[in-house]
Order: C-alpha cells, then sequence, then structure tokens
C-alpha cells in the first residue's frame, strides 16, 4: 500500500495494481463538465478561521518513512469542512441522483476485513495480498454491499460510506459542490485547536476509562474484543466531537484528502496554504480506521498519514468534504 518507502507495518488498506480511467472523465461521463453550483449538505459544513498551526510529529511513536515529520509551521486561509464523513445515505442519493458507479463496481470486486465475511462468501475469494493477508478481494462488494452480496446497509445509513476510492470521492464533491480537503486543512481541522497534541482530545488514548475513537482492541488481526463498542464502522456522530465541532477525526475509516503523497515537505519558514507536490502514484489518507492498534498501525493520531492508489478501495476506506469560504 502507498508510495515505496512507506512504512511495512501498515495494516489498513490494500491497494489495487492496475489503475482505471482518471476521475475526471469519469465525473464528465456522470454530469457533465460543468460542476454544480449548488451545496449539497451544507448545514454539515463547519466554517473555520483558518491561520497558522504546526503540522506533523517528531513524537517518538511516528513513523518517519511515512513523512510524518519534521513539525513546521503551515498556514491555511479559512474553509469550511464536514463534522462528519459522508454516509451512507448521502452517497446512496448522489447514485439515485446521477447514476454514478463506483470504482468498485468498475473493477467487480473490493478488499474487505476477512473477519466480517460469512463462510459462503469466503469459499468465492481468490485472492488476497500477499503483505496484507487478512483483506481479501470479494467479487460484489462496494459500498452498498459491504461485506459482499450477502450483507447490506440498510442498519448503517448513518454509518460512513466505505469501498471509496479517490475518484469516487471527488466525484462525489463535485456533485455535492464542495470538494475534498488539503492534507494541511484536515490536519487543522482534526487538530481542533490543540498544539502538538497526539489526538484531537489530547496525549491519552482514553479519558477517564472511556474510549474516544473507533480503532482496535485485541489482538491484530485474531481478535478484536470490541471494546470500544464497534467492531467495524460506527455512526458518523459516535464519540465526542473535538475543539472545532468534528466528529471521528481518529479511527473509524480513513478519509482521502486532495494531495498527491510525498515524505518530502518544503523548508519554506511558513507554508502557505500547500497542496502537496504537481504529481504522483498516490494520495493522502488520514485519520486511520477501526482496524488501527498501536502494536501495529498505529495511524489513528492526528499528525499520522498514509497513501494509496486512486483507484483502491476497501471496507474501511471512507471521506469527508470541504469547500471555500468568501472572506
Amino acid at each position: 500500500m502507498g508510495e515505496e518507502g512507506l512504512s511495512e507495518k501498515n495494516c489498513c488498506t490494500a491497494k489495487r495494481e492496475n489503475g482505471l480511467e482518471s476521475c475526471i472523465s469519469l465525473c464528465e461521463a456522470v454530469y457533465g463538465k460543468t460542476p454544480t453550483k449548488l451545496t449539497r449538505h451544507e448545514e454539515n459544513l463547519i466554517k473555520l478561521p483558518g491561520g497558522e498551526f504546526l503540522m506533523g510529529t517528531d513524537d517518538q511513536e511516528s513513523f518517519p518513512d511515512d513523512g510524518e515529520g519534521p513539525i513546521r509551521k503551515v498556514y491555511v486561509k479559512p474553509f469550511a469542512i464536514d463534522r462528519y464523513a459522508v454516509t451512507n445515505a448521502q452517497f446512496k442519493e448522489f447514485v439515485e441522483d446521477t447514476g454514478y458507479i463506483t470504482d468498485a463496481e468498475r473493477y467487480r470486486w473490493s478488499f474487505v476485513f476477512h473477519l466480517f465475511l460469512s463462510e459462503e462468501v469466503k469459499k468465492r475469494v481468490t485472492h488476497s495480498p500477499k503483505e496484507t493477508p487478512w483483506w481479501f478481494a470479494v467479487e460484489g462488494a462496494y459500498w452498498k454491499y459491504p461485506e459482499g452480496p450477502d450483507s447490506s446497509i440498510v442498519d448503517r445509513m448513518n454509518h460512513p460510506v466505505i469501498h471509496i476510492s479517490w475518484n469516487d470521492a471527488m466525484a462525489y464533491c463535485k456533485w455535492a459542490g464542495k470538494r475534498l480537503p488539503t492534507e494541511a486543512e484536515w490536519e487543522y481541522a482534526a487538530r481542533g485547536g490543540l498544539v502538538k497534541k497526539k489526538y484531537p482530545w489530547g496525549n491519552k488514548l482514553t479519558y477517564k476509562g472511556e474510549h474516544r475513537c473507533n480503532i482496535w482492541q485485541g489482538r491484530f488481526p485474531i481478535e478484536n474484543t470490541g471494546e470500544d463498542s464497534y467492531l467495524s464502522t460506527a455512526p458518523v456522530d459516535a464519540f465526542s466531537q473535538n475543539g472545532f465541532g468534528l466528529y471521528n477525526v481518529s479511527g473509524n475509516v480513513w478519509e482521502w484528502c486532495s494531495d498527491w503523497f510525498s515524505k518530502v515537505h518544503t523548508q519554506a519558514k511558513i507554508s502557505q496554504n500547500p497542496i502537496g507536490p504537481e504529481k504522483g502514484t498516490t494520495r493522502v489518507m488520514k485519520g486511520g480506521s477501526y482496524l488501527c492498534h498501536k502494536s501495529y498501525c498505529n495511524r489513528y493520531r492526528v499528525a499520522a498519514r498514509s497513501s494509496n492508489t486512486p483507484d483502491s478501495s476497501s471496507g474501511n476506506l471512507g471521506f469527508r468534504c470541504a469547500a471555500d469560504v468568501e472572506i
């Protein structure tokens, strides 16, 4: 997963080996070249003032090979960002309005974590990635059938939509009159006004014994004890929001950012509204997921980062939207 050099201890997503056509052509095929002027689900947006903040970390728990450091001064202009990740209900609305077909549907399969599969579906699995054998390539798995053809989202409409590629997220954003956040915007928002803290709420993973995010408890990848009350995705409004009012920016699902991934950062004294490199092979993901555990993939920290190819999808990969604001 990700570009060469990324830490090998990364359990959280698997990647596709071959790419489909670009997001631009997919978007245009669905609803033309002119972006919508309507902002859908505007009530979900939180306007943030922007400003200068310290991005990244040099913490001993960090993964230097992921490009988490060094700590650097970054300025972001005012913007808005969704308080919640995009839900199954919202993505269903998009699909019904546009007829959009996701990358997972085009490939006819997506990656599903092994513990969530029925015995019948397991019999039909043909392969899994050698480096992450807990991910099974399941035919018929996509956002509407997240564990394969015998599963459903009927009782998960307020959960984050999953099996979403970067291409899919971009298509939804265009329909919604929004965009993906840059990595800098995402981290600024996730920190919620705190400075150099590991998590959106401070430096301790739990607070007075209370779980603050949906991650793995137990022995990965064999047993998840579910001490935080969830084995897979949680509702988008589960747990407490951070200082800016955002929910689940640690754990639950990985979230796409707009940037191409690079582990090298600008040496400018203050980086102004960074948008990442001009080109690359993988896109940035932030936030970690319900599969992250400190013993293996400790990437639910706000400075943690990973990447994947724009057409990749899995059962823990979603997104939230951002938008420009008038100054």
